[in-house]
């Protein structure tokens, strides 16, 4: 029986010819994960993974490495499966070895975002129709068949780049409703995922942390639970959204159940019409390193939506000069977060699409073939982790 990789092992743990010692020191950190067989296969795929170009298939993994003729070609394919290994415990180590580059005064700022990876056939079980948001756009919505993936990445400034880059370390299969009906599974949505990520995230690291993510996470729901593990969410707001004042103060001894929220202010889309209110002028960085000067207003307030409790956030409108009939709105958990650094945080959010599509370019990302549960639900996360591995190495 294969025993776990440890020190007392005779086995070397890396192939001849020896990696470089910079990669050596970074894969090292998860040999302990698998059994030593295990162990000395991923690296070869791993260094395939890397080398190869078009499909990140197994065969034209091993068709780079020099070994089309392996005759024991299958016991590539169970590294992802059928060999046991866990996705959540490697993402931990990733997560690990990626906060050590960040600088000491840079927060903790994980960005979350889903992806499709398109796929067709009656084995790929999870599929479903998701919206393409490569092909949509404002005013065309495209569907494709796939599966939807919720990556998590971790904001770090690199030392040879002018801007932060979008490192994966999680990467969660969220399948579809129809795919959880036929297996009697109880349907997640991708807030439902999120909320499972944060948690876990949260207890892996015990500090706190910021969580950015597109419209589709301004949820009063995940706001809340982000506030309970002491994470900050940071995300679009709907021009009308459902604003309160705070709640009035109730008189000593009265009874019944006391107010929850107070007076509905005007709605974002009207306080854009009103100059009365207090705008003011900012510069803030915006896309692609440059800086921008907006007109914006803020204010705090209560979000609510019925049947959930009111969340308190510091919600941002603001008008581009050059675009003056599109506003936008952004909000943050942290009530007392500047306005300035809403913004600014929220559009380092577009490093999320430049990973997506680098990691189709680069790794192959949707062009696999498994058709197993398992190794569906591995090789995904693995490529979507290679890539942060070799920015690591970088």
């Amino acid at each position: 029986m294969a025993t776990k990789i440890g020190l007392s092992d005779h086995q070397p743990l890396f192939r001849e010819p020896p990696l470089p010692m910079e990669i050596v020191a970074v894969l090292s950190a998860f040999a302990p994960l698998m059994t030593t067989p295990t162990w000395l296969k991923t690296q070869e795929m791993i260094i395939g993974a890397l080398l190869c170009r078009g499909a990140r298939s197994v065969t034209s993994i091993l068709r780079i490495l020099g070994k089309a003729e392996e005759p024991r070609f299958e016991k590539y394919h169970r590294v992802l499966n059928r060999d046991r290994w866990s996705c959540a415990l490697m993402a931990k180590i990733l997560l690990g070895l990626l906060i050590a580059l960040l600088p000491a005064d840079f927060p903790i700022v994980v960005l979350v975002d889903e992806t499709l990876e398109r796929r067709r056939g009656k084995q790929i079980k999870a599929k479903g129709y998701c919206r393409d948001a490569v092909r949509s756009s404002e005013k065309t919505v495209v569907k494709c068949m796939g599966l939807k993936w919720i990556c998590l990445m971790l904001l770090v400034p690199l030392p040879w780049s002018n801007r932060p880059w979008a490192l994966p370390f999680l990467t969660v299969l969220a399948p579809s409703k129809k795919a959880n009906e036929a297996r009697g599974r109880r349907h997640r949505t991708t807030v439902d995922w999120t909320r499972v990520m944060v948690r876990l995230v949260a207890r892996w690291i015990r500090r706190s942390w910021l969580l950015i993510g597109d419209g589709a996470y301004a949820c009063i729901a995940l706001g809340h639970h982000c506030n309970g593990f002491g994470v900050t969410l940071i995300s679009r707001l709907r021009l009308d959204a459902n604003l309160h004042e705070a709640p009035p103060s109730v008189p000593p001894g009265r009874k019944g159940r006391k107010p929850a929220k107070g007076e509905r202010i005007a709605s974002l889309s009207e306080q854009t019409k009103d100059a009365s209110l207090p705008w003011r002028d900012v510069t803030v960085k915006w896309y692609g390193g440059d800086r921008k000067t907006l007109r914006i207003l803020t204010g705090r307030h209560l979000w609510y939506k019925a049947g959930e409790k009111p969340l308190w956030i510091r919600w941002v409108l603001t008008v581009d000069p050059d675009k003056p009939d599109r506003p936008e709105a952004f909000f943050s958990t942290d009530a007392d977060m500047a306005a300035p650094s809403v913004i600014e945080w929220f559009v380092l959010r577009w490093n999320v699409e430049v990973t997506f599509e680098e990691a189709r370019a680069h790794l192959g990302v949707e062009t696999q073939r498994q058709w197993s549960d398992n190794a569906i639900g591995r090789t995904t996360p693995v490529l979507m982790g290679l890539y942060s591995l070799a920015c690591l190495d970088g």
